[in-house]
């Protein structure tokens, strides 16, 4: 879900921008000055905001320091003014774009699109690093070391095949995130997933067996019905 912020306290603009957006499959929250925005924040994080320079409580400059000091998703100031020295205040505060009053309407959801793709792809390229980089997983008793292809659990040493070490590993490499038979099975076997397949359960099965996990309530490989496998993070 994309859910975009729109701090303005000219009612009609923000209403406007809101419904544009709407219309582009967006979540919208509107907020109409600096504490609504800022008491929305301290309870969720947007993809996106839109925060206008001119608030009737807190200027724009200081609710968009306060986000820099804890978030790092796109900001889009708003401003009445064209002022070069407002601009570079923004974004050296960390403003990602700036859109000078009046706008066109289309003009600002193709400036929203081009951020959140620039963020999206960020965010894709570092999770593939962090992962890249990543060579163990150490968690509640369970470690898993790629370099060595060793597991112990509870410092035990737990003997698995090729297989369903490539398996345990991919879980862990993505750990709290739900992987997908078909993607498990595409990704350690290398062949097309055909439905019916019940290859990757039953490993799951044997992987489960030698971790000694209850098969009711498993400590460590968790099955989300109708999605695939999740391992903790």
């Amino acid at each position: 879900m994309t859910e975009i912020l729109i701090v303005d306290d000219e009612k009609e603009i923000a209403d406007m921008l809101a419904a544009f957006l709407l219309n582009e499959g967006y979540t919208i929250q509107t907020a109409y000055n600096g504490t609504e925005a800022l008491a929305y924040l301290a309870q969720n994080q947007p993809s996106l905001a839109l925060l206008d320079v001119m608030l009737p409580d807190i200027d724009g400059f200081s609710l968009l320091r306060q986000i820099r000091e804890k978030e790092f998703f796109p900001v889009l100031m708003l401003t009445a003014k064209s002022e070069d020295l407002d601009k570079i205040t923004g974004l050296s505060l960390g403003a990602d774009d700036y859109i000078t009053k009046p706008f066109n309407p289309l003009e600002v959801i193709a400036r929203v699109k081009t951020q959140l793709r620039r963020y999206q792809t960020y965010n894709q390229r570092a999770a593939a690093q962090n992962r890249r980089q990543v060579h163990e997983y150490d968690h509640n008793g369970l470690f898993v070391s790629k370099s060595s292809h060793k597991v112990r659990l509870y410092d035990k040493e737990i003997k698995l095949t090729p297989l369903e070490f490539k398996i345990l590993w991919y879980l862990c490499s993505r750990a709290g995130e739900v992987v997908s038979s078909e993607t498990l099975f595409e990704t350690v076997w290398g062949e097309k997933y055909l439905d019916n397949n019940n290859t990757v359960m039953a490993h799951i099965a044997r992987l489960r067996e030698k971790l000694h996990e209850p098969p009711r309530k498993p400590k460590f490989i968790k099955t989300v019905w109708g999605v695939g496998y999740t391992i903790e993070k």
